[in-house]
């Protein structure tokens, strides 16, 4: 096991009618004028942004407001948020939605002490030494940077997709009411779980040995998961189900399940290439990759599939036969991954195959044109990326 730091500061109000606290918690943490930011029109549909502007105005605390928030965020309304906070003197970001908005009020919190190109911080030519404070009232679990560090956002000039990770970007709170979620549409649902799964995945699948306490609260995590978004497929407006999915998708991102471990994050790395190109729902593209990483990583590590196998799919033990063991477990996943509508292949996700140019391209940017490998349990290299992508388009 090895040795690690872990960091969680944000404060989480959870349950129903948890939004009404919004207004004290903004004043608690030094908030007196608001950029409320959002994405399309599904918030202000449902009465959620009525009752939190009449919230903030009952706390006398003043706001200006952010709509237009796209799956895959984009830089040019991070930019446009900046100029807005600055000509408003705005001292807090409340972010409502789910990850996109909360990535987006985080890139818009670096830049507005920046004087540079916010971009900057993506490509590693800055590092940000403030940011404004931020809220969150989560309606879209999935993401989980309410309590992460990571921020992911598709410069769209070239669209390049990438994340950076600083500890300033953490919210200060965020409110999570479970029914907020009744509304979402099936697919939503299913891609929201399967990200919060493959967030626990992706450091879950590692070479450190001595993990049980942490492996079994991954596998607890996975196996919640798995089963309660089959329940709200059924029941959408299952509170119980919904409500393990939402906090789930916290612990699965706020560094918990690393503790002791390491990250790979090697699945993620190739759909933000495939997200960037294709505009896909990154849930999705993530259930779409998977099965082709894991069969290209499997040989050397049949003991750790295995393990996910049985403790997490249910899949029962050849004890004399890891693999067989492990490739159950993968195709256990497949299996789930089609009883709640997601794709297992890139075929499935766009309708076509990928051409050669556009496999060899999203390797090329995965890489950074070779200076880049990533991944732990095992690292991939552009002609490894070059096969996964093949792997995932047969």
């Amino acid at each position: 096991m090895r040795d690690f730091n872990y960091y969680a500061p944000t404060e989480i109000v959870f349950g129903r009618e948890s939004e009404e606290k919004t207004g004290k918690l903004i004043r608690q943490y030094g908030g007196k004028k608001v950029l409320v930011h959002y994405g399309g029109q599904s918030a202000r549909r449902s009465g959620l942004l009525d009752k939190l502007f009449g919230i903030l105005k009952q706390e006398g605390i003043e706001y200006v407001e952010l709509g237009g928030v796209v799956p895959n965020p984009r830089l040019s309304l991070v930019k446009k948020g900046i100029q807005l906070c600055r000509d408003e003197q705005v001292d807090f970001i409340l972010a409502v939605g789910g990850g996109s908005v909360i990535d987006s009020a985080k890139a818009i919190a670096y830049g507005f002490y920046y004087d540079g190109e916010p971009w900057d911080f993506w490509t590693a030519k800055a590092t940000p030494q403030n940011a404004l404070p931020i809220g969150a009232v989560l309606t879209i679990p999935a993401a989980g940077s309410e309590m992460s560090n990571s921020c992911v956002i598709t410069n769209d000039d070239n669209n390049d997709k990438r994340g950076f990770n600083n500890n300033l970007c953490r919210c200060r709170f965020c409110v999570m009411n479970p029914e907020r979620t009744f509304t979402l549409p099936p697919y939503q649902t299913a891609a929201g779980a399967t990200d919060i799964m493959m967030h626990t995945m992706e450091r879950y699948f590692t070479d450190v040995e001595d993990m049980t306490l942490t492996d079994a609260l991954a596998e607890a995590l996975m196996r919640t998961v798995k089963d309660s978004a089959i329940e709200v497929l059924r029941n959408p407006e299952d509170y119980r189900n919904r409500a393990q999915i939402m906090w789930a998708g916290s612990l699965s991102h706020n560094d918990l399940m690393e503790c002791g471990s390491c990250k790979d994050f090697a699945t993620h790395k190739l759909e933000h290439e495939l997200s960037a190109m294709f505009d896909v729902t990154h849930g999705a593209g993530l259930a779409a990759i998977w099965a082709s990483w894991a069969r290209y990583v499997l040989p050397g590590h049949e003991a750790r599939f295995a393990r996910f196998a049985v403790n997490v799919m249910g899949v029962e033990n050849d004890f004399t036969s890891p693999l067989r063991t492990a490739e159950k477990g993968i195709e256990a996943m497949e299996a789930f991954y089609r009883q709640i509508g997601m794709p297992t292949n890139i075929r499935e996700l766009l309708g076509r195959e990928i051409t050669e140019e556009e496999i060899q391209e999203m390797a090329r940017r995965a890489s950074h044109d070779d200076q880049l490998t990533f991944g732990s349990i095992r690292k991939m290299k552009r002609e490894d990326m070059i096969a996964v992508y093949h792997m995932a388009n047969l």
